[in-house]
């Protein structure tokens, strides 16, 4: 197994994996702001426009398990630097897309490549640090996407003075610093590790994946009832349905699989998987607070995007002390402190009504609680639990949940508004849901191993 030398300082791989991860999330932080600009230019509508954002988000999805099961194959430095590169590359077709197809093409691309940084970044954490400095390196990772939203409107706006595709463009040095920094910094391959992939598998779990992302894109939060009935959702729920059974005696039948079935075996894993899903839910509140600030407190668009900032910066603080605090009592103390943190500011955001004090410590509250169970916990649970051989994989296992718990988590959030006529009651009481959400995975967390049972377990990987 790789580990660190005096090449390889805990500093210098850190910082590496910070920009890699940082440059990732900017993208996300950056694209929102540059969507109008987008769409005046080649003249879209606001339905067609989000595929800008779902596209990325396909091709992500679909990118996971693929990136992670090449870096536990070819190792972490050259799949980091690929991912790199071709996030660079992507960037670069989409600043100079002389159409909009062509600017899709450019997003698919950089969601393929992002989906292998985060997992990636990960695994090198359990690779190169030893397990008692795991939940601070992890934590500093996790801080990365709460520092990402608060500086990506304000380079967002000065960037948007010269033009949109310089959001895109600004990619590329920050890019190139990183890809150069891996090749001298990244541990290589293991020796001996393996050298064969399971394609079989991987296609199978890809298409699952796609028509899965598909399916849920076809609901309309407008029409939700309605859009529930549509033949293309059921057609696409029906192949995800009758694709797991292959990709299951495919898995078993395998030599070296995708996906190790044992893995499950593991109730930490299990659990670890749903707090996932419960914590990508949650998340997904974050593209409503907006709105719910411009109907519940009469503030502009440009205001109601500030008013997120003291929830980011609560991501961004709480993230690194997340992971020391981790190291010392385990993950079970620190996921049970966040997902109770979570239902605590979800309602009180959801009985806010037009008291901006409720508001606002509900946001820190939830950013609190998201900094505990998002920026580390998980995380550090899946390296105890999977082999070294399987780490980025198991990563991308908690990457994946966490994904489709977003996007499940968008397309009821905004059902629920929609019915309430996205009034300010409507946004509010979608929280209260998601609160509800939240304290199912208090009590999820409460079957997680204990200090002692964890540390016992890491004995055997």
């Amino acid at each position: 197994m790789p580990v660190l030398t005096d090449r390889t300082s805990p500093g210098r791989l850190l910082a590496v994996l910070f920009l890699g991860v940082l440059m990732a999330a900017l993208d996300i932080a950056l694209v929102g702001p540059a969507l109008p600009a987008i769409g005046e230019h080649f003249g879209v509508s606001e339905r067609t426009l989000a595929w800008v954002f779902n596209t990325f988000v396909l091709f992500n999805l679909v990118g996971v398990p693929l990136m992670a099961k090449l870096s536990d194959v070819f190792g972490r430095r050259a799949v980091y630097a690929a991912d790199v590169a071709l996030f660079a590359a992507g960037s670069l077709v989409v600043a100079l897309a002389p159409t909009f197809a062509v600017l899709l093409a450019g997003r698919a691309v950089q969601g393929l490549a992002a989906s292998g940084i985060f997992p990636v970044a990960s695994a090198v954490v359990g690779d190169a640090f030893p397990p008692e400095r795991r939940g601070r390196a992890l934590g500093v990772l996790g801080a990365v996407f709460g520092l990402a939203f608060i500086i990506g409107p304000v380079i967002g706006g000065v960037l948007l003075l010269f033009g949109w595709p310089w959001l895109f463009v600004a990619n590329l040095p920050l890019a190139a610093v990183v890809f150069v920094a891996t090749l001298r910094t990244l541990p290589g391959p293991a020796p001996g590790a393996a050298r064969r992939i399971d394609w079989g598998g991987l296609l199978t779990l890809g298409a699952m994946l796609l028509a899965l992302a598909y399916g849920i894109n076809q609901i309309d939060t407008g029409r939700f009832v309605e859009s529930l009935r549509a033949p293309r959702l059921w057609l696409a729920l029906g192949l995800v349905g009758g694709l797991f059974p292959l990709f299951l005696r495919l898995e078993r039948r395998a030599p070296e699989p995708l996906v190790r079935l044992g893995l499950f075996e593991s109730r930490q894993v299990i659990l670890a998987g749903l707090l996932a899903a419960g914590a990508g839910m949650t998340e997904a509140a974050f593209i409503f607070f907006p709105a719910l600030a411009v109907a519940a407190f009469g503030v502009t668009k440009s205001a109601a995007s500030f008013m997120l900032l003291p929830l980011v910066l609560a991501v961004a603080l709480a993230s690194p002390v997340a992971g020391r605090v981790l190291d010392r009592v385990g993950s079970k103390a620190v996921v049970l402190a966040g997902t109770t943190l979570l239902t605590l500011g979800m309602t009180t955001v959801g009985l806010a009504g037009d008291l901006r004090l409720f508001f606002y410590t509900g946001s820190v509250l939830i950013g609190l609680g998201l900094a505990g169970l998002l920026g580390s916990a998980l995380a550090y649970i899946l390296l105890h639990e999977s082999k070294a051989s399987e780490r980025a994989v198991a990563q991308g296992i908690i990457t994946l949940f966490i994904s489709i718990g977003q996007m499940t988590g968008s397309a009821f959030i905004g059902a629920v508004a929609a019915s309430g006529g996205g009034t300010a009651a409507g946004y509010q009481r979608a929280l209260l849901v998601i609160a509800a959400v939240a304290c199912v995975l208090t009590l999820l967390a409460t079957g997680l191993k204990s200090r002692a049972a964890e540390r016992a377990a890491l004995h055997e990987h």
